[in-house]
């Protein structure tokens, strides 16, 4: 039997753009709890750190379609370069503003403009889609190695932003961050064999992506799943805190990682057959249901096995969901398409983030979990509701995309 990801990256310069997407795509695992280690030392206060990153969470989720938008339409180089160079030029602000104990106002302006960072995960899944357009089956090995990356990325950004910010200097996570997005872009726009081909003309004047109502399902369904997984990192690490062992809560969390990576390499290897809504709507009922153990879990000891065999349903859920997305996603229109998925994402993120963190100090860590398993029980409704839209033929969504 042949190795289908040693197929994929027989592909010429697939092993570049992959290898430039990865430097690129550490800047939003890293830049986020980078901020909050910075502010929180040099000033102190945990509540101004956390409000500068949520600052910046949500200025991605809502500039990332509109560059991926711009993005379909004039090609990857001539956008993700002056972007880049935006972003990179609010980080040194919001260093200089920091230094000098400017105004906070001034701090929440450029924290936003450091959310204009590109989404280099969606550029590379573009590529793939380009290099490997018209083979499902190279796809899908593609797509499965793309979720790898990002969940190797979210292990190891956190844990090298904090790591480095104290042992080095408290700046040292921010300017790492920047440093890699600027490498990581250069060095994929410069691969211009691979790059996506722009589609400058009539398609955009249809509206957003958006008007796709199979996209909709995928991007509210996506809400629901972001907020599981921001519910469960919070949760967690109130949990590991109450036991007396909050330093263990990056080992437990990387359990749930782990898990995400072991089932996404397995799924690559595998030939799906089947309607893919079925497969997507099996991983999100999956999803759901291996939350709910946590309601049940007293010890450290036991929190991470659950939340390792959790972990195996996320990947492949993330995977599934990219035949669903090209079918109802025009090509024009596809990186914006995947822009708008880590949008929902990132919303869930914010939420189940927020409202976990009030349930915790309320009720305590073990109620906490209540939030995920609500939340994945609201994935599986929207999934279920919605079914029918991304059930249905490309031509019959709006804007008749085929």
């Amino acid at each position: 039997m042949s190795n289908p990801y040693r197929k994929i990256f027989a592909a010429p310069g697939a092993a570049s753009f992959t290898a430039a997407g990865f430097f690129g795509r550490m800047t939003l695992s890293m830049m986020g709890v980078g901020m909050i280690t910075l502010v929180s030392q040099v000033t102190g206060r945990y509540g101004l750190a956390g409000a500068l990153a949520a600052t910046f969470a949500l200025a991605a989720a809502a500039v990332g379609p509109q560059t991926s938008r711009l993005v379909d339409r004039h090609g990857q180089a001539r956008v993700l370069r002056p972007v880049t160079l935006v972003a990179v030029a609010a980080v040194a602000g919001f260093l200089v503003c920091l230094h000098r104990d400017a105004q906070e106002w001034a701090l929440f302006l450029f924290a936003a403009g450091i959310g204009c960072a590109p989404n280099v995960g969606s550029m590379v899944k573009a590529r793939w889609a380009e290099v490997h357009q018209g083979s499902p089956r190279d796809l899908h090995t593609a797509y499965s190695w793309e979720a790898v990356v990002d969940e190797v990325c979210y292990i190891i950004g956190p844990i090298v932003s904090i790591g480095l910010s104290i042992a080095w200097f408290p700046q040292a996570g921010v300017v790492l961050a920047g440093g890699f997005l600027s490498v990581g872009v250069l060095w994929l726009t410069a691969q211009r064999g691979t790059e996506p081909a722009p589609h400058p003309g009539a398609a955009h004047d249809e509206g957003s992506a958006l008007r796709s109502r199979g996209l909709q399902v995928l991007v509210a369904t996506y809400v629901a799943i972001g907020a599981v997984f921001g519910s469960v990192d919070v949760v967690t690490v109130a949990f590991a805190e109450e036991r007396g062992h909050k330093g263990a809560a990056s080992l437990v969390l990387a359990a749930y990682a782990i898990g995400s990576c072991a089932a996404g390499v397995v799924l690559g290897l595998v030939h799906l057959k089947g309607p893919p809504f079925t497969h997507w709507f099996v991983g999100v009922c999956a999803m759901a249901a291996t939350v709910l153990p946590l309601l049940f879990v007293t010890s450290l000891w036991l929190l991470a096995p659950l939340l390792f065999l959790a972990g195996l349903c996320i990947a492949p859920t993330m995977i599934t969901a990219m035949p669903l997305l090209e079918r109802h996603v025009p090509r024009s229109k596809f990186t914006e398409g995947m822009s708008w998925t880590g949008t929902g994402l990132a919303v869930g993120l914010a939420v189940g983030s927020a409202v976990s963190g009030r349930v915790v100090d309320s009720s305590g860590a073990e109620s906490g979990y209540v939030v995920p398993c609500a939340a994945g029980a609201m994935a599986v409704v929207v999934a279920l509701v919605g079914g029918r839209h991304l059930r249905a033929p490309a031509e019959n969504d709006l804007g008749g995309f085929a």
